[in-house]
């Protein structure tokens, strides 16, 4: 459901941000250059009319995406920092202070995954726009590198242990019997895994993987003989079988759980062989270095992203 319109009309007993704040500052500025209802035009369709909760007003969504990569922060930062900070607000639509959090960091996820690729690229479009006649320089450099996950170095022993902590948690979730928890066989294993290079306990600690590993298949075998047909678990669990099938040298393995489509990218430097993430192109203008494109990919050769990523710049420049 679609949120409340604000009042704007009403006017408080204390000092707006007009009043306080300083019109110099940079988030001042651009908070009164981007052009707030042409996001609202093209979201409210996603709503509906009179169903549900009121949703956060789109304003408030939009800006808080845009001072997460403004500034380089986390979701979970950015509403944080939300409440503390009276640009931001300002930035965001309100006309006076707000002491508590905007909303749930897990909104900003719903809201990303609501408004689709073609709601960030309009987001996106109208940054082009704002930087007028610097985005219109006719020579552009294109460059591909990998945008990192948010995800500790992958080992298999890691994702075993992470298996093993999910099916407990669905086991307590959905109240399904449990022969045995493991809680003290997997700290008797934890020491066995420690200073695993060295060659007193190598064997010691590749004897614990091991061990681990076939904890963490028992508790999926179990989960799938005590939980219902079409359960809603069951992709989480083809998930854990194929992760557990696979083997080190295996091509298109899984190195996250709850980032499935992270993909090892070979850095070809000394300091840092491999990355973990997504490759993306991105187009910047030679002269002003304006961003005027930035395309995801999975891991495919540079020269093949050359194309999708010049006909996203000129669809974002076409009008």
């Amino acid at each position: 459901m679609l949120a409340h319109p604000i009042n704007l009309k009403q006017m408080g007993f204390y000092s707006t941000f007009e009043e306080m704040l300083s019109r110099k500052h940079p988030l001042f500025i651009l908070a009164n250059k981007i052009n707030w209802q042409v996001f609202e035009d093209a979201f409210k369709e996603l709503y509906c009319a009179d169903n549900g909760r009121p949703a956060k007003p789109i304003r408030l969504m939009v800006s808080l995406l845009m001072l997460k990569h403004i500034r380089n922060l986390s979701d979970e930062s950015v509403v944080e920092q939300w409440s503390e900070n009276g640009y931001y607000q300002y930035f965001s639509g309100e006309r006076s202070f707000v002491a508590h959090p905007p909303c749930e960091a897990t909104e900003l996820v719903h809201f990303r995954k609501r408004i689709g690729e073609e709601g960030i690229e309009l987001i996106f479009k109208e940054s082009i726009r704002i930087n007028g006649d610097d985005s219109n320089d006719p020579h552009v450099s294109v460059d591909s590198t990998v945008q990192e996950k948010n995800i500790t170095f992958p080992t298999d022993n890691k994702l075993h242990r992470k298996i093993i902590r999910k099916c407990q948690q669905i086991a307590e979730k959905q109240q399904l019997p449990v022969r045995q928890s493991y809680t003290r066989t997997l700290k008797k294993l934890g020491v066995d895994q420690r200073f695993r290079h060295h060659p007193k306990n190598m064997a010691r600690s590749i004897k614990a993987d091991r061990k681990v590993k076939t904890i963490a298949g028992r508790l999926v075998r179990e989960l799938e003989r005590n939980l219902l047909p079409g359960s809603h678990f069951q992709s989480d669990l083809n998930l854990f079988k194929k992760v557990l099938a696979q083997k080190r040298n295996d091509t298109n393995k899984i190195y996250s759980l709850h980032e499935p489509e992270v993909q090892c990218i070979s850095k070809g430097k000394e300091h840092k062989r491999y990355e973990f993430g997504n490759k993306v192109s991105v187009v910047y203008t030679q002269n002003t270095g304006v961003i005027v494109g930035a395309k995801g990919f999975r891991n495919e050769y540079d020269g093949h992203t050359l194309g999708p990523t010049l006909q996203q710049v000129e669809k974002l420049n076409s009008s």
